[in-house]
């Protein structure tokens, strides 16, 4: 258990190296260098899973404290690792993943100039989310949750040179600043009620918080949560962050970043415990996104674009469940999430790669053909993600909409939104197979449609119009794609071919980690009993069994009806995707023309008023008082005559005043 400080260490470690001597190392020693640290630090996560499941459950709970980071009175803050079931699960998919993507990214961005930079980011990345996990109290976590959020400004607009992936940059890391500010109240107020922000002091303390204090604590740590975890009304960063490579794609929205506000929530679920009704407004947020995520994905052609409206909308299923307080179901779809989007988006990129970094899938077609590991590992991932048994998404899912149904009288209405986003899933999940490896091959056709950007987009200037234009250019290494009808798709490099080969594996298997078949088989449930301070209860039997039919059934139909639609034409497809849909319901277009319009004029008043009011109040003391002060100036002459005499004068006046009242 002594090594527990080396899982964020080797990584911290593999970036300092890289900084001093990244371009040395070169293209591929830098990203050799990067991936085996990461690798690395998973087998010391192995070893402390290990050592952990041999003790006692009462005792999977240990801090490691290297040394006090700020000693202020009574608050003093350490920086220590909390090595708990939870935290090592999630170490154990973000460092076994985290390492996939570095080896994919070995053979995704050869060639690239920036190579050694690329590996030194994703390196700092993977150090601030194994941080975040890991730290043993609010503001380590929160020192990781920054450092995740710098990262993921540096790698969306990686290739910066292109002003629309600079933008998207600046809008993810924008945006996440409004959760931080919920994040940040949020520990005062937990700092101010439990007199302390260790969490094994605010476990024991949570149900002694009064109710209204517990809400309000868990509503502002949920703003924290929507921001980082792209919730609406902050959804709008994450389907932009696809500017950046597509490794960077599949290391947010799978294994890091992302999944860190449902671990926040899931780590504070004794404050949760009491918070009330802030758990249906994580509930029903969730639900919402989920189901406008979906219909998004739907009419959107990128094919990034389509798995970033995806993730999205998964992770709405997970806040789903926690707002359900059916925290394993959550922590569940989470590891099989990050295995199936994870193979989804390296597949995707492996798709990219072969067609001179296209992203557009009207111009795919029988990829099967010629890619055909990719093809193989991709199928996995969307059975997977349809929800499709035995793979793994159907058995995460399947619990969470099972325990939504169970949450009280707005529970059947959770799981109808809930299984509505499944048919939905299944849908366009199945549409992306059918243009990208089927059909005809498109690219050598003179007519295949190109992205056009509309008049109103071009106009405007601001951040959301410019991160939106990135997807016309494409996967960033240049403005041209190169595809021309004679052009010959090639699987891709082993480095890339390998991992979703590893994740189709795990895809298919990862359901077996907490199985409906009894409580021999539900591991994860077992695993997280000691973090957990509230147990969800599941519907009965016969109920779990006709859900699970439904579900079956409905993602069954969403497949049938994309095959109708993309593949036998039985119905046109502009039917099911509508201009609202492809434009994401206008909300980044809304967002830009409050923005634009009354939202900087409304902040250039603020301005003026401080400018004027404010300032000029404040000038205005310091100016009455350096003219009083001009005024009493002659008074000071210096001379010891003056004072002399300005002495006798008051002290006559005095004398004179004391007379006349004796007299009275």
């Amino acid at each position: 258990m002594n090594l527990i400080w080396l899982i964020p260490c080797l990584p911290l470690f593999g970036f300092l190296v890289l900084l001093v001597a990244g371009r040395k190392l070169g293209d591929p020693g830098a990203g050799w260098w990067g991936t085996g640290v990461v690798a690395a630090s998973f087998l010391v996560v192995v070893k402390v899973f290990f050592d952990l499941l041999a003790l006692p459950e009462e005792e999977r709970s240990l801090t490691q404290t290297l040394f006090t980071w700020i000693p202020s009175g009574s608050f003093k803050v350490s920086i220590g690792f909390l090595a708990d079931p939870l935290s090592i699960l999630m170490c154990l998919f973000i460092t076994g993943i985290g390492a996939l993507i570095h080896l994919y990214s070995i053979g995704y961005m050869k060639g690239d100039e920036k190579f050694s930079k690329f590996f030194l980011y994703l390196n700092l990345f993977l150090a601030s989310m194994l941080l975040l996990v890991l730290g043993d109290n609010l503001l380590l976590t929160f020192l990781g949750w920054e450092g995740v959020g710098t990262c993921s400004y540096l790698l969306i607009s990686f290739w910066h040179t292109d002003p629309a992936n600079a933008s998207a940059g600046k809008k993810a890391f924008v945006t996440n600043r409004i959760g931080d500010f919920g994040f940040m109240l949020g520990t005062f107020l937990v700092w101010v009620t439990v007199g302390s922000i260790n969490y094994a002091d605010i476990g024991p303390a949570a149900p002694m918080i009064a109710a209204g204090t517990a809400t309000a604590i868990g509503l502002l740590f949920f703003l924290g949560a929507v921001g980082k975890s792209a919730q609406l009304p902050l959804s709008v960063w994450l389907p932009d962050a696809m500017a950046g490579p597509t490794p960077v794609s599949a290391l947010i929205h799978a294994a890091t970043m992302v999944t860190a506000g449902v671990y926040l929530i899931t780590r504070l679920n004794p404050i949760m415990a009491q918070a009330g009704w802030a758990n249906d407004v994580i509930a029903w947020t969730g639900a919402i996104t989920a189901l406008v995520a979906a219909s998004i994905a739907i009419a959107q052609t990128d094919i990034k674009k389509v798995l970033a409206y995806s993730t999205v909308s998964q992770l709405g299923y997970m806040f789903l469940a926690v707002g359900t307080q059916n925290y394993v179901a959550g922590i569940f779809h989470m590891v099989t999430h990050a295995f199936f989007k994870a193979l989804l988006f390296l597949g995707a990129g492996s798709v990219i790669m072969a067609m001179s970094h296209e992203q557009d899938m009207r111009k795919f077609g029988n990829l099967r053909k010629y890619l055909p590991v990719t093809f193989a590992t991709f199928m996995i991932g969307w059975l997977a993600i349809s929800g499709i048994p035995p793979l793994a998404g159907f058995w995460s899912k399947d619990e969470v909409l099972a325990g939504a149904f169970n949450a009280g009288p707005a529970g059947p209405v959770l799981w109808f939104i809930g299984l509505l986003v499944a048919l939905m899933t299944a849908f366009y999940m199945t549409r992306v197979v059918i243009m990208t490896f089927f059909g005809s091959e498109k690219w050598r056709l003179t007519d295949t449609p190109h992205e056009v950007v509309e008049s109103e987009d071009l106009e405007s200037s601001d951040l959301v119009t410019a991160s939106v234009a990135a997807a016309a250019h494409g996967d960033g290494h240049d403005d041209h794609h190169g595809l021309s009808p004679d052009h010959t798709p090639q699987e891709s490099h082993w480095t890339m071919t390998a991992p979703l080969v590893i994740l189709a594996g795990l895809s298919i298997l990862g359901g077996a980690i907490n199985l409906p078949f009894g409580s021999d088989f539900k591991h994860l449930e077992h695993w997280l009993a000691p973090t957990l301070a509230y147990e969800h209860e599941l519907p009965p039997v016969p109920v779990l069994v006709l859900l699970a039919f439904a579900a079956i059934a409905v993602a069954s139909l969403g497949i049938f009806l994309a095959y109708l639609v993309y593949s036998k034409q039985k119905i046109a497809a502009e039917k099911i995707e509508r201009p609202v849909l492809a434009h994401a319901w206008y909300i980044d277009e809304t967002y830009a023309k409050v923005a634009g319009g009354p939202g900087e004029a409304g902040f250039q008043g603020l301005a003026d008023f401080d400018g004027t009011v404010v300032d000029g109040a404040v000038n205005g003391v310091g100016a009455g008082v350096l003219g009083i002060g001009n005024r009493l100036r002659p008074i000071q002459s210096g001379l010891v005559r003056s004072y002399a005499l300005g002495i006798s004068i008051g002290g006559a006046l005095l004398l004179a005043f004391i007379v006349t009242r004796m007299n009275l």
